[in-house]
């Protein structure tokens, strides 16, 4: 295979699982280790990847990835998470959801429950819920992110205010090894921060891809949390402190 369409689809395959791993790319193209490193060290150089111990992920840092590309990443897990948090939902029950791919998830998952109240800040989630016809949606107002239709700032967050929630939904970009939540926009962080204190449980929705990414602002941590959906093993340091903060992580 030409490394250029190679390379190509080892930036799906990233983004699809949110890592890649060296070994796993040459067995499946058949090549030697040395050319999948080579692969991605030019894939790195390019800002298209970032290298880890033993394969690259998806890059992060101080800027988000484009929502289009979130939501394509490891699409499946996603899915499962959503169906798992949606289990725990009841009907009739207050809800205020986030902006993120994972949430809007969430907001499929919704659709058969009956006479739910949703207040969310995305625009994604609204219009997913409005097939809904036996729930009732509040869109919060704010600032427009045009990128992902989300709604954000001190507006927001007043709105948020004015309720208190039986489950807020929450999205995050990345998680830290000492369980902390984190974020890209302090705007963002706001709603979120906010829509904690108003809320009677805390469940948040993040697959393993994001204890593999990076963001710069804290939301939360998952002390904060009540429960936490997410795809894959945590390490054994953070699987022990979700236990001594009495954090419930469901794996799917």
């Amino acid at each position: 295979m030409v490394s250029t369409f190679r390379q190509k689809e080892i930036i799906e395959l990233a983004r699809k699982d949110g890592k890649v791993t060296v070994d796993g790319l040459a067995q499946l193209y058949d090549v030697t280790v040395q050319t999948i490193r080579r692969d991605l060290s030019e894939l790195a150089d390019l800002g298209r990847l970032e290298r880890v111990h033993g394969g690259a992920v998806v890059p992060s840092g101080v800027v988000n990835l484009v929502y289009d590309e979130r939501r394509r990443m490891n699409e499946e897990g996603k899915k499962a998470i959503a169906r798992a948090c949606a289990e725990r939902i009841s009907n009739g029950a207050s809800v205020f959801m986030n902006i993120g791919t994972s949430t809007e998830a969430v907001a499929h998952e919704l659709l058969d429950h009956e006479n739910l109240l949703v207040v969310t800040n995305n625009l994604n989630i609204a219009n997913t819920l409005a097939a809904n016809h036996s729930c009732e949606i509040i869109l919060t107002g704010g600032v427009l992110r045009r990128a992902d239709g989300g709604l954000v700032g001190g507006l927001t967050a007043d709105m948020v205010r004015q309720f208190k929630f039986d489950y807020s939904v929450l999205g995050c970009s990345a998680i830290d090894e000492d369980g902390d939540l984190l974020d890209f926009d302090g705007q963002e962080v706001l709603v979120s921060r906010t829509a904690i204190g108003r809320s009677r449980n805390v469940m948040v929705v993040a697959d393993h891809t994001k204890l593999q990414r990076k963001a710069p602002l804290t939301i939360c941590g998952l002390s904060d949390v009540n429960v936490w959906f997410t795809d894959g093993a945590l390490p054994d340091k953070l699987a022990q402190d979700c236990a001594d903060w009495g954090t419930d992580v469901v794996l799917v």
